[in-house]
């Protein structure tokens, strides 16, 4: 269900463009309408979204909000009537882009913007003719668009600081990252770095050096790795030892000069070499489907980019200032009620996280229980500035009961009920559900401890304050079931057979 108050995106034009852009923000809570005169475009749109639904909440540790509406329009005034950010999608024509943004600006209102995912175009070109040429901006994303979050806008010098401002805070806060061109330019920045890769592949291939999964090997076995997460002067910059890029350019300018590269000119795309190239990417990917290869690049693009994510590094710490800006959750007890257990997890569970079978791996579910406890810790006091001071609680004992399965995609929500604070020691029990189904439960004892003597001590006076008002609220509820299976209680002695 659409959240109350969403804002609405209009997507002209449903391609692979189109479709990402529509599960993006739909994705992120935003009410979507959407105009593609193709009678297959609902079905090759909603395929996308599906994709999306499995690949992009898992790139976060909180819940998404709510998914906004999705709604298809035949008619295009329909669509933009009172959007808020209207992208288009079309294809790379000149006269059909003017032909379309005619038809925008005269059923848009003036506050709109109006983004294009041209890959080539100026936006000055684009404006030729339009009614209000400021309102139309260059906004050129990256396939998958609901993964990839570079987008790269390109105004022109009638769109206005206001409305540039308006451009960076909305890709933001759809979990993308705005990247705005100093001056106009064909083919913008990444189009031109990645044309000069691929005018040099073609050569490659077209003199028999390599073929296209040698090529392809080259660049995820290389430099491809280094690239995702430093990109192209940082990676130079290590490369020219501890005295950085002056050494780098000192040492290897003059191979700039060398008769390497056929950077100006290009291999006529004749029919043989046509049919080479093909033939070579048949053998190297034929085996599997596009739709095959789509759900191996997303499951492998979120693994790439949670690994950056927990090193806090190059598009990972675009991921962890979303989920900052997403993740509303309550930061003290104060903001909750203390009736009911208390509130500690709300994510989807990403696609990493499943095993062979299709379901949450084992050990994920101490993760996402360990996530809890840390939620629950925080919310009493124990947080990062107070470990920082050097002190923290310690699992002592852990007991999982694994009641549902639980598949890649689901939208899972954590609560914690505390069952003892006494002393040193702090037994909870977390509950998982899946809407209303409860799969999992995970009980822990921990103890706090001196992080210095690595010794158990007692947690001091506001602390144990804080767990006894929690203690005594929690003492009226129920005994969950399960509670104690395990957990704080030693085990019972068996009979020695020698006795």
């Amino acid at each position: 269900m659409a959240a109350s108050g969403a804002r609405t995106a209009a997507i002209i034009g449903g391609g692979v463009i189109g479709g990402g852009w529509a599960a993006r923000f739909a994705l992120m809570g935003w009410n979507v309408r959407i105009h593609d005169t193709d009678p297959d475009a609902e079905r090759r749109i909603n395929e996308v979204i599906d994709r999306a639904r499995a690949a992009m909440p898992g790139l976060w540790d909180v819940a998404l909000p709510d998914e906004g509406r999705i709604s298809f329009h035949d008619d295009l005034a329909e669509a933009v009537e009172g959007a808020e950010w209207i992208q288009e999608s079309v294809p790379e024509r000149l006269d059909l882009k003017h032909e379309i943004y005619a038809a925008i600006q005269g059923a848009c209102t003036e506050a709109a913007i109006i983004g294009s995912s041209t890959s080539g175009f100026r936006p000055s070109e684009l404006a030729e003719g339009a009614t209000r040429p400021g309102q139309i901006v260059v906004a050129h994303p990256f396939n998958p668009v609901y993964l990839i979050p570079l987008v790269e806008v390109v105004t022109g010098p009638g769109t206005g600081t206001a409305r540039i401002d308006r451009i960076r805070s909305t890709l933001r806060d759809i979990g993308a990252h705005p990247l705005f061109l100093r001056r106009e330019i064909d083919a913008h920045i990444a189009d031109r770095l990645l044309e000069a890769v691929w005018r040099e592949a073609l050569w490659l291939v077209s003199d028999g050096v390599a073929d296209t999964a040698e090529i392809d090997d080259a660049i995820r076995y290389g430099f491809g790795l280094r690239w995702a997460q430093m990109g192209l002067f940082e990676t130079y910059r290590i490369a020219g030892g501890e005295a950085g890029m002056r050494q780098f350019l000192t040492q290897f300018g003059p191979a700039l000069k060398w008769p390497w590269s056929k950077l100006t000119d290009v291999p006529e795309l004749t029919d043989e070499l046509v049919e080479t190239i093909a033939s070579q990417s048949d053998a190297q990917s034929g085996r599997r489907s596009i739709a095959e290869l789509e759900r191996i690049r997303d499951a492998n693009l979120v693994a790439i980019l949670r690994g950056l994510k927990a090193r806090d590094w190059g598009a990972g710490r675009l991921l962890n200032a979303a989920e900052r800006r997403i993740g509303g959750a309550p930061r003290s007890l104060d903001a909750l009620s203390l009736t009911s257990p208390l509130p500690t997890g709300a994510r989807a569970v990403p696609l990493d996280w499943s095993d062979q079978n299709g379901h949450m791996t084992e050990h994920r579910y101490l993760q996402a229980f360990g996530d809890a406890t840390d939620r629950f810790l925080a919310l009493v006091g124990c947080d990062d500035d107070y470990i920082a001071c050097g002190h923290s609680y310690f699992t002592a004992e852990t007991h999982i009961r694994h009641l549902a399965e639980v598949r890649a995609g689901a939208r899972i929500e954590i609560d914690t009920r505390l069952l003892l604070a006494e002393g040193r020691r702090l037994r909870i029990f977390h509950r998982m559900w899946e809407n209303s189904r409860l799969v999992a439960t995970g009980e822990h004892m921990l103890v706090h401890v001196d992080l210095e003597s690595r010794r158990a001590v007692m947690p001091p006076p506001e602390l144990q304050n804080k767990l006894a008002r929690v203690a005594k609220a929690h003492a009226h509820l129920p005994e969950p079931e399960g509670a104690g299976a395990a957990v704080g209680r030693p085990p019972e002695r068996q009979p020695d057979p020698q006795e």
